[in-house]
């Protein structure tokens, strides 16, 4: 009987897994423009295992900012959770995980109006089993990459670095982003004034960058990702 009821759970478990995520409900109640319109979104769309498409939709005073969501296991169970962007009307961007069950946690708001942050990706960024998800702060003004580490449902910040980019004004995409090579994770970036292509790995607390080439365009972000 024991037997039976932990292959029930499972396979509740597995009709729940997340399969695909979009934004939907377009809006222009924000009007920010940073990824070259006025157009947001007012809701997420989850795809599940079972075939069922939950619609989770925002408060009138949020939208989600964003490319697209992302689908990463941040608690290792092999269930995807969604990474997300929502920007308050007045407070600005912050990063917000969703599950079948809706918002399960988010960062403080940067603080103020048409401030934004641009997702990079999420790995196991010091071996330890947890995950890091990694965003820049405000790629257009205080270029901060932030690393905060997803554990239990709850996120918290381990590491920051200075003068760090990846999305300018009026772009549609988010180059760059995490590759994991011989010596493992690493974040690909630019540098602040978009003359090199920077490599970041976590120590411990800290974060150390090194550059890696000159920086020639959003592809050479994008064929940095390919480990040499």
């Amino acid at each position: 009987m024991l037997v039976s009821c932990f292959w029930l759970a499972a396979q509740a478990a597995s009709a729940e897994t997340i399969l695909e995520a979009e934004y939907a409900a377009p809006t222009t109640r924000y009007g920010h423009g940073a990824l070259g319109d006025a157009m947001e979104w007012g809701a997420l769309r989850l795809t599940l295992a079972d075939g069922r498409r939950l619609t989770m939709t925002v408060p009138e005073s949020l939208v989600f900012e964003d490319v697209a969501p992302r689908l990463a296991d941040l608690d290792g169970d092999g269930a995807p959770e969604v990474i997300t962007v929502e920007s308050s009307l007045t407070k600005g961007a912050r990063l917000a995980i969703y599950g079948p069950e809706g918002r399960i946690a988010a960062t403080p708001h940067i603080g103020r109006r048409n401030r934004w942050l641009a997702p990079i990706g999420a790995a196991d960024m010091d071996g330890d089993g947890a995950i890091e998800i990694a965003y820049i702060d405000r790629p257009h003004l205080a270029q901060t990459l932030r690393l905060w580490r997803y554990h239990e449902g709850r996120l918290t910040e381990v590491a920051t670095a200075q003068g760090l980019t990846n999305h300018k004004i009026g772009w549609d995409h988010i180059p760059g982003g995490i590759r994991t090579c011989r010596t493992g994770p690493e974040i690909v970036t630019a540098n602040g004034d978009w003359s090199q292509i920077m490599v970041t790995r976590l120590s411990g607390s800290s974060l150390t960058l090194r550059p890696m080439e000159p920086y020639t365009g959003p592809d050479s972000l994008n064929a940095a990702l390919t480990c040499p």
